[in-house]
């Protein structure tokens, strides 16, 4: 940090904090998710691209450690071990479960997480957490390809019952999606934040609402519709 940047409000720290927990988790869900692959068949290309993304997940949560110390955070990220992994359902092929958490984590998440990270970068001027953002934005536009690499091949091998499978969960994993976003990590609508809290990173909750809708319309739509399926008509289902 500089003598010019702003101290770190509580609810600085706190975010960083979270981006700590998050991008952990994040590697260890794609550690699993790559195994599903393996035992899939997948190509060796996509294997070795889920493996460079739990690489990176692991230097995003280091990155933002590293920040969150700058901001004061001497407290250890809080990791619960029951979400860092992938669950199976019960009596249902490894095909489905990964064709669906697979669309859900990564077209959907890693897509809109892109614009949603250049956002926070856009007003943050402390040293470290730009840098933190820069690399973070950099990966996940690797991320958001390699979902939808993930679902050409799934269509391409699948064809039509794929196309079915995913348009027929497409409505409740956007209704996931919109419910996340509207709502602070401490149960609250974020108001703007302060000056001081935009340059560390943080963003107001009605602009997480605003990119996601920009997000369906710029990339879910185009290219769901790529491999045939329509997420306009799930969009009005959600």
């Amino acid at each position: 940090m500089t003598p010019t940047d702003p101290t770190a409000s509580a609810r600085v720290a706190a975010e960083w904090l979270r981006r700590v927990e998050a991008e952990y988790t994040s590697a260890a869900i794609t550690a699993e998710f790559v195994l599903w692959l393996i035992r899939l068949g997948a190509s060796p290309d996509l294997i070795r691209d889920g493996l460079r993304i739990v690489d990176d997940e692991l230097e995003h949560a280091s990155l933002s450690h590293a920040v969150a110390r700058a901001a004061g955070v001497e407290a250890r990220p809080q990791l619960v071990q029951e979400r860092l992994g992938l669950q199976r359902t019960e009596g249902q092929p490894l095909l489905v479960d990964a064709a669906l958490q697979g669309v859900d984590i990564f077209c959907l998440g890693e897509t809109v997480a892109v614009p949603l990270f250049v956002a926070m970068r856009d007003t943050c001027t402390v040293a470290i957490a730009r840098t933190a953002l820069d690399r973070i934005v950099r990966d996940e536009v690797r991320h958001r390809d390699f979902g939808w690499t993930l679902l050409e091949w799934l269509t391409d091998t699948q064809g039509d019952a794929m196309r079915t499978l995913v348009g027929d969960a497409l409505p409740g994993m956007l209704r996931g999606v919109r419910a996340s976003y509207g709502q602070s990590d401490y149960g609250e609508r974020l108001d703007e934040p302060t000056e001081a809290d935009a340059r560390w990173g943080l963003m107001p909750s009605a602009r997480y609402e605003e990119i996601l809708l920009r997000t369906y319309e710029r990339d879910y739509v185009p290219r769901f519709a790529r491999v045939g399926i329509d997420a306009r008509a799930a969009w009005a289902q959600e």
